[in-house]
């Protein structure tokens, strides 16, 4: 069996070539100084050395020379692949590639973290996240505590997704969900829905939140009645019930899978959907469900990774460009919204 190959260090390049390991590092990060005068014959003789040992410069070294490895981090707070939500994150994945790949870096894929309570942990015994000039933060829902950690510690990072203060602005490329779940409210209340229904958690997430804050302001706005109906530990034929006894003739959905159930639901009992219960899904599926032709919207998912990329190189770069974004979504027509068989 052969032995590994020692790597090779600037110090046995600085041996090989007869000067200094400081005169090696100007030479390698293509810097001079005034107190240190590096001939073009000592230059070429270090570069041939560099080259015929195939050195390849250590990447914490070459981050603290030159302050960037172009090396940029992803860290995924729920599995992604292969998974049941792979393909939700997907597309969030293929952005941040395509973006990286245009400016001329290399991403870094953070699996090493210790899972707790369900959910993994950036900082633990054998953090690498300084590895990456910055990192770029994707899940449902992040550690508040983790995102105040990397504020303070001045860990460039950008969250994929809206995200609330963590002792000061964080940065992230979110989604306008309050506006594009207000325009849904607003078409369902042009074709004569007058009593409609948030189904879901609203709250949590911030995403959550923000698609409840959108109805809610819609609903009060067009003096329309607006429920809540919970989908906690109910099953779809118990959601359905607690829709019809509400009156509701719009349901909103907040998780695509929850309204594929719901409409399923209805359709069992003889229901018409659209005709005697209009279905909108907030945003796509997160978990594994067949696919039906739902109104509602689409989340940019493939730009929301783009920008993350782009947001988080102008914070390396030191831009004064904003670096919190909020994204339009895609309205879907869809075939599960009309108006309601009888008026209220």
């Amino acid at each position: 069996m052969s032995t590994p190959r020692k790597r090779v260090t600037q110090q046995d390049i600085a041996k090989m070539t007869g000067v200094s390991q400081a005169t090696v590092s100007l030479v390698l990060n293509g810097r001079s100084d005034a107190d240190v005068r590096i001939s073009p014959e000592t230059r070429e003789r270090v570069l041939k050395a560099i080259r015929s040992t195939g050195y390849v410069a250590d990447p914490i070294a070459r981050r603290l020379a030159a302050r960037h490895n172009r090396i940029l981090g992803v860290f995924t707070y729920e599995p992604v692949f292969p998974s049941g939500t792979a393909d939700f994150y997907h597309p969030f994945l293929v952005g941040i590639e395509e973006c990286a790949e245009s400016i001329g870096c290399d991403l870094l894929l953070l699996t090493s973290a210790p899972v707790v309570d369900g959910r993994r942990r950036i900082f633990h015994q054998d953090n690498r996240l300084r590895l990456a000039d910055g990192c770029v933060l994707l899940g449902r829902s992040l550690d508040p505590a983790e995102l105040g950690r990397l504020l303070v510690e001045g860990q460039p990072f950008v969250s994929v997704g809206r995200r609330d203060d963590a002792g000061g602005p964080v940065p992230y490329v979110g989604v306008d969900y309050a506006s594009a779940t207000a325009a849904l409210v607003r078409r369902a209340v042009a074709v004569g829905h007058t009593r409609l229904g948030y189904v879901g958690t609203g709250e949590g997430p911030e995403s959550w939140v923000d698609r409840k804050a959108g109805f809610a302001g819609a609903v009060t706005a067009a003096r329309v009645s607006g429920e809540h109906v919970t989908v906690a530990g109910r099953t779809a034929g118990e959601v359905l019930d607690a829709v019809l006894a509400a009156g509701v003739t719009a349901a909103f959905v907040e998780e695509y899978a929850d309204g594929v159930a719901l409409v399923k639901a209805a359709r069992e009992r003889g229901l018409a959907v659209p005709g005697d219960l209009s279905v909108l899904a907030l945003g796509d599926p997160t978990r594994a469900t067949e696919t039906m032709d739902l109104t509602g919207y689409r989340i940019p998912r493939r730009a929301m990774g783009w920008q993350a990329v782009e947001v988080l190189s102008g914070l390396l770069e030191g831009s004064d460009a904003p670096t919190q974004r909020l994204l339009p979504c895609e309205p879907v027509d869809g075939a599960t919204c009309a108006p309601p068989a009888t008026t209220t």
